[in-house]
């Protein structure tokens, strides 16, 4: 009886044994079952989210890019047509046969992901930029950056899907829209060109375009897109307004901002020279200084190191300096700055005097300038140190003829020949601006108000305008011809009406009208403080090269590319720059 059931035990255990594994053993031998245990929960995914997977088994037909015909080629080269092996007779038989077998192939992947046609495109597209001489410069760099722009597109349509309602049943649409987002960002990251972009940003970029077309689907409402796009469009442009509004007004504050770093040398200067003995705050005397033969500058300047840099690039590119004299005019409150810097810094063969506007007793018979109206925060318009240009003749009497400089010019070549200019009767020598592709170039009326009776009566629009920077003045014509005088009726009218815009250059306009001429373009170039666009030659080829605008090489907002020419006169190791944190 025990025998009956271990032998009934045993043959039940056997059935089960056999019923549990022998199926499995024959599912494991068809290969079946392991792939389907694997990909299970894959699938389902996959079919409720249409994840990646599904898309790169479909393949995008994308059509073929037609980047190259806004492109201007010459006629005459035929480098496409030869290097591409296909003959001219056969563009229109053979040649549409093989685009159609090319376009049968795009779903067909590469290994590394791209279709045939992409490589056969990529193929193309080297070739005609390696060979093609003609391809516009704009053109190329349009070429280089078509993958990025389309990218940012598909973004802000991906986002602009995503602010619409929700249809019922999609909700499956905007968790994979937010995935192809995230992706497609980062797969993009900083990169700006093409040649920057992964070829994983290209798989991103079609599994991007593919939900789009199923939004565009789910999405039928073209006219909503349209509105939101334009919203999104006006949003931007206001943001973009708002921001350049933001950013004038910074950079002309610190364009009228004084950096800590100056005014600390300015006081340590100062506090050194109330430390000197009296008998030791007087510069080296010269008998010649107002010597008639000599070569006489002239800044007008509240900026220490500015001057200096304008004082040292003159002498060091003069040939005669024995012969250089330099008048520097500053205010009572730099005075001391000034003449200690001069003190510890003489400029080596040449002279150099400071005067204090202060000490100028003729100058109470005139009325200062002021603001009269304009913006009393704006040197251009408070400082007397811009307006005494007009008061030269009686800064200087004994002196005949003398060479303005501003203080934020860098001199790179002798000035000396200037005194050899022919002024033909004029009393001003200036560069004028009547170039039309002069970054400088403006007309009166930009900066006149010749709208006013009295002043389009007097001044053309046509006329020619200049600028400071560099000027020559015959001060013997000056004083006969009584244009000082001419300065301060124009600076008394404007106190009823405005007859100019801005600071003293429409002054300098209004004074020497019909008394100015023109200067060789070599003498100087200027809007290297406004303008980023100035050609390396010229200004290799120009005698001094000015930093005119608020962009001032001395500022942190200016151009770092010109501040070699005016760091090279600055002595960074001086113990009161690097106190100051001057760098």
């Amino acid at each position: 009886m025990k025998q009956f059931r271990r032998r009934t035990r045993i043959f039940i255990l056997s059935l089960l044994f056999l019923s549990v594994f022998a199926p499995i053993l024959l599912l494991y031998e068809s290969n079946g079952l392991v792939d389907d245990l694997s990909s299970l929960k894959g699938r389902r995914d996959l079919l409720k989210l249409n994840l990646i997977k599904q898309e790169e088994g479909v393949g995008l037909r994308e059509p073929v890019l037609k980047v190259y015909k806004d492109v201007k080629v010459d006629v005459t080269v035929g480098s496409g047509v030869a290097d591409s092996g296909i003959k001219p007779d056969d563009v229109g038989s053979g040649g549409n046969s093989d685009l159609m077998k090319g376009n049968g192939d795009l779903d067909a992947k590469g290994i590394n992901g791209q279709s045939r046609e992409e490589k056969r495109v990529g193929e193309v597209s080297r070739a005609t930029l390696g060979h093609d001489q003609d391809v516009q410069p704009q053109a190329r760099r349009v070429l280089m950056d078509t993958k990025v722009k389309e990218m940012k597109d598909q973004l802000i349509r991906a986002k602009a899907y995503l602010s619409f309602a929700v249809p019922a049943g999609n909700t499956h649409l905007i968790k994979e829209l937010r995935l192809r987002i995230k992706e497609l960002e980062r797969a993009m990251g900083d990169a700006t060109k093409d040649p920057d972009l992964s070829r994983r940003a290209f798989q991103r970029m079609r599994s991007m375009e593919h939900s789009l077309q199923k939004s565009a689907r789910i999405y039928p409402d073209c006219s909503s897109m349209v509105k939101k796009l334009r919203a999104m469009a006006n949003n931007a442009e206001e943001l973009v307004r708002v921001q350049k509004e933001q950013e004038s007004f910074l950079v002309q504050l610190a364009g009228r901002t004084t950096p800590k770093g100056l005014h600390c040398l300015s006081m340590r200067l100062t506090a050194e020279y109330f430390a000197l003995n009296p008998e030791e705050r007087k510069l080296p005397s010269n008998p010649d200084v107002h010597d008639s033969n000599r070569y006489h500058f002239v800044v007008f300047s509240d900026n220490v190191l500015a001057c200096s840099v304008v004082v040292d690039s003159t002498v060091s590119s003069a040939k005669e300096q024995r012969k250089i004299v330099f008048h520097v005019v500053t205010d009572s409150l730099n005075f001391a700055a000034f003449s200690m810097w001069f003190i510890l810094h003489p400029p080596k063969k040449a002279s150099v005097q400071i005067h204090n506007i202060d000490n100028f007793d003729w100058f109470t018979k005139y009325d200062p300038p002021n603001t009269y109206g304009h913006d009393s925060q704006d040197p251009r318009y408070s400082s007397i140190l811009n307006h005494l240009r007009f008061y030269l003749p009686d800064i200087f009497p004994t002196l005949n003829k003398i060479v303005l400089l501003d203080h934020d010019v860098v001199v790179r070549k002798d000035l000396t020949h200037l005194w050899r200019v022919n002024m033909m009767g004029k009393v001003n020598g200036a560069v004028k601006t009547c170039q039309g592709n002069d970054p400088a170039f403006r007309r009166m009326n930009l900066l006149l108000n010749l709208s006013d009776p009295m002043v389009g009566k007097r001044f053309s629009n046509e006329a020619c305008t200049w600028v400071f920077g560099v000027n020559v003045f015959d001060m013997q014509k000056w004083r006969k011809r009584n244009l000082t005088s001419v300065y301060n009726k124009y600076l008394q009218l404007g106190k009823n009406k405005p007859m100019w815009k801005a600071g003293t250059l429409p002054l300098g306009w209004m004074t020497f009208y019909n008394q100015t001429i023109g200067l060789d373009r070599k003498w100087q170039i200027h809007g290297l403080g406004y303008y980023s666009g100035v050609k390396q030659e010229d200004i290799e080829r120009a005698a001094v090269i000015h930093y005119d605008g608020v962009m001032k090489p001395w500022l942190d907002i200016g151009f770092e590319k010109y501040k070699t020419y005016w760091r090279k006169h600055v002595d960074f190791n001086h113990p009161y720059l690097q106190q100051c944190n001057i760098a």
